[in-house]
Formats: C-alpha cells, sequence, structure tokens
C-alpha cells in the first residue's frame, strides 16, 4: 500500500542515509587526524591509559633534560680533577729536581707557587650551573637519574648521588665555606699530613702550602710520599666521577629508547591503520551515494500518485 502521509521507504533510506553519515564522519576525522582514538568517548579504556602515558613520556622528556645537565655538571668536574691530576704530576717532577745536589730550591719554590695557584683557579672555575663537584665541604651533590612507575601506579624521581669528602685523602681539591669561598687549608690539596699513611709516617704541610726552600733531604722525600698519596686521592675521584659519567651516558640512552617504546605502544592503541581508513572512505562514499540515490527514488514514488488522479 501507498500512502500519502507515510512513506517507509523513505524513512529506511533515510536511516540508512544516517548511519552511512555518521560512519563516514568518524572515517573522515579518523584519516585526518590521524587517531582511531581521540577523546574518550571514543574509547575510555584505551583513552585513559594513552594520556597516563603521554604524562609519563613527558616527564621522561624532563628527566633526559636533567641527564644532560648532569652529564654537563659531572663533566666539568671531571675535567677540572684530569687538570688537576697532570699539575700535581708537575709539582712532583719539580721535588724530584729539587733532590738535586746544587739545585736552587728557591727557584723551584717559584715554579710551585704558580703551580699552587693554578690549583686553586682550577677549582674555582670548575662550576656549572651554580654547582662545583670538585670545591666543596662534605654532602651528597645529585643528578636526576630516572622516572618512575611502579606497579601500585606510585611514581617517584630517582636520583645519582655523588658525595662530596673534604678530608686529606677526600675526593674534592678544596673545602668550601658556607659562603661559597674555596677554603685552602681543607680538601685533597688544602689539608696538611700528619701521621700514617699506607704505612709510611707522613708529616708535611698541604700540597698548597708546601715549601720547599729549606728542606732536608729527608723533607724531600716525605714530600714525595706525600704527592704521591695526593696523585692516588686524584685518580680515585677521576675515577669516581668517570663512572657517574658513564652511568648517566647509559641512562641517557635508556631513557630515550624508553620514551620511543612508549611512543610506539600509545600509538598502538590510539594510532588510526591509514590503509584500512582509506579503503573504508571510499567504500562509504560510494554508500552515500547509493544511499542519497535510493532516498531520492523513495521521495519520488510519492509523486507517481498524482497520475492516478489526472484525467
Amino acid at each position: 500500500m501507498t500512502s500519502i502521509l507515510t512513506n517507509n521507504a523513505a524513512m529506511a533510506a533515510l536511516q540508512t542515509l544516517r548511519g552511512v553519515n555518521d560512519s563516514l564522519k568518524n572515517t573522515q576525522a579518523r584519516v585526518s587526524s590521524g587517531y582511531r582514538i581521540e577523546k574518550a568517548a571514543d574509547n575510555a579504556a584505551y583513552w585513559s591509559i594513552a594520556t597516563t602515558m603521554r604524562s609519563d613520556n613527558k616527564a621522561l622528556s624532563a628527566v633526559s633534560d636533567a641527564l644532560g645537565l648532569g652529564a654537563a655538571k659531572v663533566d666539568t668536574a671531571y675535567t677540572a680533577m684530569d687538570n688537576a691530576i697532570d699539575v700535581v704530576t708537575e709539582i712532583k717532577a719539580k721535588i724530584v729536581a729539587a733532590t738535586e745536589k746544587g739545585v736552587d730550591k728557591t727557584k723551584i719554590q717559584e715554579e710551585l707557587d704558580q703551580l699552587q695557584e693554578q690549583l686553586v683557579s682550577i677549582a674555582q672555575s670548575a662550576s656549572f650551573s651554580g654547582e662545583n663537584w670538585v670545591a666543596g665541604a662534605s654532602g651528597t651533590k645529585s643528578v636526576v637519574s630516572s622516572f618512575v612507575r611502579d606497579g601500585s601506579n606510585a611514581v617517584s624521581v630517582k636520583m645519582t648521588d655523588y658525595v662530596l669528602n673534604d678530608g686529606t685523602l677526600g675526593n674534592v681539591l678544596f673545602g668550601m665555606n658556607s659562603n661559597g669561598t674555596i677554603q685552602t687549608t681543607s680538601g685533597i690539596i688544602g689539608t696538611a699530613f700528619n701521621g700514617t699513611y699506607g704505612g709510611t709516617v707522613i708529616v708535611m704541610p698541604s700540597i698548597y702550602a708546601l715549601d720547599i726552600t729549606n728542606f732536608t733531604q729527608g723533607q724531600l722525600d716525605g714530600a714525595l710520599s706525600g704527592v704521591e698519596l695526593v696523585l692516588q686521592a686524584l685518580t680515585n675521584a677521576g675515577s669516581q666521577l668517570g663512572s657517574i659519567s658513564t652511568r648517566i651516558q647509559l641512562q641517557e640512552t635508556f631513557v630515550s629508547a624508553l620514551g620511543n617504546s612508549i611512543d610506539s605502544g600509545i600509538g598502538r592503541l590510539v594510532d588510526a591503520n591509514m590503509e584500512e581508513e582509506s579503503s573504508k572512505l571510499s567504500a562509504l562514499q560510494t554508500q552515500q551515494q547509493l544511499a542519497i540515490q535510493s532516498l531520492s527514488i523513495a521521495n519520488s514514488s510519492a509523486q507517481n500518485i498524482l497520475s492516478l488522479f489526472r484525467s
């Protein structure tokens, strides 16, 4: 039965067209944005996971920046320590030269004075971003090493610590007071020797205060032993800094790889398959044209009734 009040065929065609248009709209949005899940309404669970992981990835990016800053601090400290080793090695050579009979110790001391001041200059200059790891009071320096989300979903930032020791055989060249002024009476270079070290009794001023002008042969021998201990302490400190530098480099590599893995995981959850969406878009456009044609035919059926009333 054909009715001029109710066109069931047109309503069915219109419903089909609406469904096709909705699907086409969603597909076009995926093609234009590249996302299969762009908002919570698309898939609340996957959207929530992806949003959380994006947030974590931004935190990892900040960790990467902090690691770069930490690496710069450590590299600065290592460079200073390495140069200090060269200077102390030169001091050792001057003391050996002073043991030669007839040598003018006054002239050698003039050279030592310059080398001692160079050590102070190295310690003062080894600062990066307001932190100095080769001159300072005993304490702890830290650099950010990682951002962690554990199994209970709790988040935390992990640190890599470097403990400063301004003692005789510690790991800083000089100590530092609360005002940030170098203390030339503490640290490896600034602390005097007065005791037994490695089975050897050593009594001598610090490397910084060393004055061999009136030293006897026995005192020169003691000074050589003291300088040797200082070189060992500097070498140990350099090894510590080198180990931390390696750790930071490994962590930088890991954080970069982890960030890429998280990006990839997020992509698997929310990214659109462009090949699939392209094929679907073509199919839906064809369906839309057919639905429009079908609706047009259904609407025209009512017009056919007019022919029945024509004379």
